[in-house]
């Protein structure tokens, strides 16, 4: 099935996705909940994260967007036949666009969390580099392609159409 990919300046679009995003914020469930009170407000090593943001044609369930990465949670629907090549496929398209996706089981949440943030923190570091500016703001280092890492894919249907 072919996406549709918010252009730049496409109104109709970007409105749907933000419309999605703020629903399955309303129903985030209890791991995403977990993780995002420990995401949330640069509580992780100063990197900023959006919960259930549109990025590409999707809406994911984290995204740092000054790291270019996407975290991803899966629950048990995952391990469901079509699941995995919808997965995989999602996980290619938002590679394409230069993010690195890191996927994680619900489970690894509820039983490792801090493993899971760790490893968020390592990805994310190693894709921002110090910025010549003044400033000091970290810049993204953009990877010609970006890698999937930890655990089979994560999509949700979503209303409209348009896949979580």
């Amino acid at each position: 099935m072919e996406k549709e990919v918010a252009a730049p300046g496409d109104v109709r679009v970007i409105n749907r996705l933000t419309r999605i995003a703020r629903t399955l914020r309303r129903r985030q469930t209890d791991e995403e909940r977990k993780l995002w009170a420990r995401l949330r407000d640069r509580r992780l090593s100063g990197l900023k994260f959006r919960r259930q943001a549109p990025c590409g044609p999707y809406v994911v369930d984290f995204l740092c967007e000054a790291a270019w990465v996407v975290v991803e949670l899966d629950g048990s629907q995952h391990a469901e036949p079509g699941h995995i090549e919808k997965d995989t496929g999602r996980t290619r398209v938002l590679n394409e666009l230069g993010y690195d996706v890191l996927r994680y089981w619900n489970v690894d949440v509820k039983n490792n969390i801090s493993g899971v943030l760790d490893e968020i923190v390592v990805t994310a570091s190693a894709r921002l580099a110090p910025s010549s500016a003044p400033s000091g703001h970290l810049l993204p280092v953009r990877a010609q392609h970006g890698s999937s890492v930890t655990g089979e894919g994560s999509e949700d249907s979503s209303p409209e159409g348009i896949e979580k």
